[in-house]
């Protein structure tokens, strides 16, 4: 599908050539950058920042919209379309962070530079996001109407579905999102407004980055054409006081500061629009560990008055604090499925992090698909023959066939984990599929970690691909004090994984927990139990409150050397900080994991509400556009709105058990669009093969699908004077035989 969007960039640019700007300018070139290795091909011309294509079809409608200019003759159509991309004339980012989030909005102008001003064409809006970026709006303006997004139920999309065209519209990768504005007049300047969300990763200091590198050909060709471009930053960590500023990408100038907060601002007029992502970083100066309470009023549109709250917990920067000794098991899904990338990328992140393991900790590793194979009888220090050898197993094993058998190799791992004293037990399981039986492991792990209590297996889970029930794999982790992980892209499973697994290794902080939360009726926590503290990682936990919140909190917990930790939690109701926006995509994903574990159709209702209040998509609401009519009279505040397109699901879904049995491998949804010569091919495959058996008209009609334009016109030419010299020849036979009667 990427690799489709890129060739079809790649065959736009070659088009745009046809686009001449004036007398003394030459036609618009395609870019000349240096040329890619052939494994990276395929990526060469998807979009490193927000853009916007013109999708050809036609491409006899190619021109300069205000000087149109002699153009030769073009046969046939593009199929599949081509697209070529539209020049900025300006463009704003503005980012606002809050505690570990940031929401990204970015507002540009393009104007339709390629297509005939008496003709029109679709626009296809491109938005690569950043660290686990969510999509959760799109408004574009035209002359004559306007378009945005919406979310809406399943049960009402239905009736939509029925009414509206279904919309171009997904992830062409999962943080690139798409969307087809329809019938754009060559010409049009088009406003879009681009709002995503987006993680801070946290490497002992919160570091963002954002897509803003565009290409060249972006750049309008008129040199008299202004070129504004500005980046607003907005920074409110909420209760920490001492932010430093360590490195930005972009030449910005602070314009406010405050003990918890500043802003910056960068704006200039330019020659060439970035090309550089924009990336800043900073740091919340603390040497131990120290956290706060943050308060929030429900807003008006929010269903469930109950106030909201989270607890947040930093690590800080005191790195001589000690991590806990570790007893760890890999469980690795090698069933079929998993052939190729998934798991040579999972062998290479299990080694990874089995050379990060101490002399003192110990480790096992499980295979499993239909059978399960253990690398050792019983748990084995990490030394370093220990971890050769583990290596050296794990490189030989290769996939099985079979069913998926999940519950047996994660019991047998709890078991060896069972009697482990001194250290944090954990259990990582890798898996691209989905079973049966996965509400009846959750019940199973949730009882044996209430029975073990203090310091039972942590169960960090991991998804590739979307056969997998990442809600599954989520409400374990969040059963066993865990944390989750999925990527559907199969090049990142090695760099996520270990992620992960760093993560979890470098845990200073277990068995966290708050003392008023407990049997408090009064308050919900949305998470099933606290996760442990790494310093790889800040640690949030959201829920609601009815009633006073208390006054004061404490926080209690066993640090690395086995002591107990009891700290205060400052308890602050901040006034600039949208609580309902910034924990909006963790509730959901926590609440649609109960919703599926209890099978609770109240749960998915609330999750659908609360999808649809803050603008974040889940397994409950559809995206839409929605189409307005603007009206000339000013009198008329506002026009018709109707649902222009219902975009297809943008969710993962909760796994394919029928695929995981078949052991169909991840990335397989992703099916390629025939092209043309294809699906003429299918069609008439029957009637050919009945017709001439002898003869290859399949080889023939791929090898015309692949034709150029010259020799086309050179066969039609060849052709038709062949035909013509046919009629002349049957001329010549019927008047001889005339005149010789």
């Amino acid at each position: 599908m990427a690799e489709g969007f890129a060739k079809a960039v790649e065959e736009g640019l070659n088009l745009a050539k046809r686009v001449h700007s004036g007398k003394d300018r030459e036609p618009m070139a395609a870019p000349k950058p240096p040329q890619p290795p052939m494994q990276a091909m395929p990526d060469w011309y998807l979009p490193s920042a927000p853009m916007v294509y013109a999708v050809i079809s036609d491409p006899r409608i190619v021109d300069n919209p205000d000087m149109p200019s002699y153009q030769p003759h073009v046969h046939g159509r593009c199929d599949p379309p081509a697209l070529i991309p539209l020049q900025m004339n300006g463009v704003e980012l503005e980012v606002d962070c809050y505690v570990d989030i940031a929401f990204v909005q970015v507002s540009g102008r393009w104007r339709v530079h390629c297509v005939m001003g008496s003709r029109s064409c679709d626009c296809r809006i491109a938005v690569p996001m950043g660290n686990q970026g969510t999509i959760l709006g799109v408004e574009v303006d035209l002359p004559g109407k306007s378009y945005s997004t919406g979310l809406i139920g399943v049960e009402e999309s239905k009736v939509i579905q029925k009414l509206a065209r279904p919309q171009d519209g997904g992830f062409l990768q999962p943080h690139i999102f798409t969307l087809t504005i329809p019938q754009v007049d060559g010409g049009t300047n088009i406003g879009i407004k681009l709002c995503w969300s987006q993680k801070l990763s946290y490497e002992g200091e919160f570091s963002l980055t954002v897509p803003f590198s565009f290409p060249d050909y972006v750049t309008p060709v008129v040199n008299k054409i202004s070129k504004k471009e500005k980046i607003q930053l907005n920074v409110n960590s909420g209760f920490a006081a001492g932010i430093l500023c360590r490195a930005s990408s972009h030449p910005l100038k602070e314009t406010k500061r405050q003990a918890e907060k500043f802003s910056f601002l960068y704006e200039a007029e330019v020659i060439t629009w970035s090309n550089t992502d924009f990336s800043f970083s900073y740091s919340v100066s603390s040497g131990n560990i120290f956290g706060a309470v943050l308060l929030q009023s429900p807003p008006l549109y929010d269903r469930d008055q109950r106030d909201m709250f989270c607890v947040y917990l930093l690590p800080g920067s005191q790195e001589s604090r000690k991590v806990f000794k570790k007893a760890v098991v890999f469980v690795v899904d090698i069933s079929d499925s998993m052939q190729g990338k998934p798991l040579e990328a999972t062998k290479s992140a299990v080694s990874s992090a089995l050379s990060k393991l101490g002399p003192d900790d110990s480790f096992n590793i499980i295979a499993f698909s239909g059978e399960t194979s253990l690398f050792s009888t019983a748990m084995e220090l990490a030394s370093e023959e220990a971890i050769e050898r583990a290596t050296t197993w794990m490189s030989m094993k290769s996939t099985m066939g079979g069913c998926t058998n999940m519950s047996l190799p994660l019991e047998k791992a709890y078991e060896m984990l069972s009697n482990t004293t001194g250290s944090v037990p954990m259990i990582f399981l890798t898996t691209d599929g989905a079973v049966e039986d996965e509400r009846n492991i959750c019940d199973r792990m949730k009882k044996l970690s209430t029975n073990k209590g203090s310091l039972s297996p942590r169960i960090h889970t991991f998804g590739i691909g979307s056969f997998c029930n990442h809600y599954f794999l989520r409400m374990l982790a969040s059963i066993c004090r865990g944390d989750f992980d999925a990527t559907c892209d199969l090049g990142l499973i090695e760099v996520q994984m270990q992620k992960l697994f760093s993560k979890a290794l470098s845990t200073i902080l277990a068995d966290i927990t708050v003392n008023s939360f407990n049997d408090n009726e009064q308050i919900e926590l949305y998470s099933s139990s606290i996760p442990d503290l790494s310093f790889e990682r800040p640690l949030t936990v959201c829920g609601r409150y009815r009633g006073s919140f208390p006054n004061t909190l404490e926080a209690n917990g066993i640090l690395g050397d086995l002591s107990n930790f009891v700290m205060g939690l400052k308890v602050v109701r901040p006034k600039d900080i949208p609580l309902d926006r910034v924990l909006a995509r963790q509730q959901i994903d926590l609440l649609t994991a109960q919703a599926w574990f209890s099978e609770n159709k109240q749960l998915e209702q609330k999750v659908a509400q609360l999808s649809i209040e803050t603008c974040n998509i889940s397994e409950y609401a559809r995206m839409v556009l929605l189409e307005k009519n603007k009206r000339e009279k000013a009198n008329e505040s506002s026009g018709e709105i109707k649902a222009s397109g219902l975009l297809q699901s943008l969710s993962v879904g909760f796994g394919d058990v029928i695929a995981t049995a078949e052991n169909i491998h991840p990335g397989a949804e992703e099916q390629k669009l025939p092209d043309a010569a294809e699906a003429f091919m299918k069609a008439t495959s029957d009637c050919c093969g009945r017709m001439c058996n002898l003869c290859c008209c399949m080889c023939c009609i791929q090898c015309c699908s692949n034709m150029n334009n010259q020799c086309a016109i050179l066969l039609t030419q060849i052709f038709t004077a062949l035909a013509f010299i046919g009629c002349l020849e049957c001329c010549t036979l019927c008047c001889c035989g005339q005149s010789g009667q």
